[in-house]
């Protein structure tokens, strides 16, 4: 019976009902849109990260996981005492650029002999730069980008050529040679980090200890890619989890809002209907509970519209574009568990009000 009422009393006010889903539709699709980009970035960094195929990382003094190859401050020429060291077997220098062209793509300057020891690229079409103006693409990047072999890419205000398109997972999307780079970056001889393998996987540590005893290297970060790797983790990232949180509070008071003005004017509608309820010895409780399973559905309502949109947008980004978004199945219960939470907290009040009237008060409502 209650649950009869509650569907009719929806349906009655079928715009109102629209709207409250709409807002928590909104809510649940701000959260697993933002949040799944944010998430999808790191790990799409990090899964390329362990794609080059390098044992150890050499970083400037002071630097801490990505953020640290923005500055290209490592002479190149380390690279060659490194080689020479018993236990290590290559060392392939990268200057990484940024660029807010279009969209944010982060473009790597590498010594493609170097870099293909450390782990070859896998050729879908095309083939290796021929010339410094030459650019690799992956093929996440040639979907989004729609580019074919031969085509111009404009970057920092140069124009370079697709010479090959390269399965992706492997470093950065774009990969132009390292004196090109260099140029562009006005950093002649520098590099924004090392990446090193071992002779053998065993002697990770014993190389991570020569490059450590190297004169001069004693500020420098050098870690295992495993140690570099673990550090790619929300909870390694300060601003990140800020971000994520102020993401969630914008949506739960954007849910909150909308449901306690609507569960808030609802009641007022109806009281001479909750006079009727109370008269024929309905309960506080009963009135309250009638309240909160309304806003229950309609949360409900707007979670199932929110993942739906959510799952569809992120597929339609992830195919017009290289940005990746990481809607994952905590976050789709997270998401679902906070707008359950934000509405029924803005119904609370509504749902109290209603139950504190007073029968004959109510009845003589017009």
């Amino acid at each position: 019976m209650m649950n009869k009422m509650i569907i009719s009393n929806l349906a009655h006010r079928p715009l109102r009902s629209a709207i409250s889903v709409v807002a928590i539709a909104l809510e649940v699709t701000l959260i697993l849109l933002i949040v799944g980009f944010a998430l999808g970035m790191l790990r799409d960094s990090r899964s390329r990260q362990a794609g080059i195929g390098a044992d150890a990382i050499v970083l400037p003094p002071g630097s801490s996981n990505i953020i640290s190859l923005s500055d290209a401050a490592i002479p190149v020429k380390m690279a060659d005492i490194f080689s020479k060291l018993p236990h290590v077997a290559v060392v392939s220098p990268v200057v990484l650029k940024v660029s807010a062209s279009g969209t944010l793509q982060t473009i790597w300057g590498i010594d493609l002999p170097s870099f293909e020891a450390l782990r070859p690229f896998n050729y879908l079409k095309g083939g290796p730069p021929q010339g410094p103006d030459d650019i690799l693409v992956d093929d996440i990047y040639t979907n989004g980008k729609h580019v074919k072999i031969g085509d111009p890419v404009e970057l920092f205000n140069h124009t370079f050529h697709v010479a090959g398109i390269v399965a992706h997972g492997k470093g950065a999307r774009l990969f132009v040679p390292l004196a090109t780079m260099q140029e562009l970056n006005g950093s002649p001889g520098r590099a924004s980090g090392l990446y090193v393998k071992a002779d053998n996987p065993a002697n990770i540590d014993a190389v991570l200890y020569e490059i450590r005893n190297v004169p001069g290297m004693s500020t420098y970060v050098v870690q295992s890619m495993t140690t570099y790797l673990s550090t790619f983790t929300p909870d390694k990232y300060p601003m990140l989890s800020a971000f994520i949180n102020i993401v969630i509070g914008i949506s739960v008071t954007i849910g909150f809002i909308v449901i306690f003005q609507s569960m808030y004017t609802a009641v007022m509608e109806r009281t001479r209907e909750i006079g009727i309820l109370k008269s024929l010895g309905a309960s506080k409780l009963y009135v309250v509970n009638v309240i909160l399973r309304e806003t229950t559905l309609l949360a409900i309502g707007g979670i199932i519209v929110g993942i739906a949109i959510s799952l569809l947008a992120g597929a339609g980004i992830r195919q017009r574009t290289t940005m990746p978004v990481d809607i994952t199945p905590s976050w789709l219960l997270g998401a679902a568990g906070i707008a359950i939470v934000g509405a029924l907290a803005g119904a609370i009040y509504p749902a109290f009000k209603a139950a504190q009237k007073d029968p004959i008060d109510a009845l003589a409502y017009e």
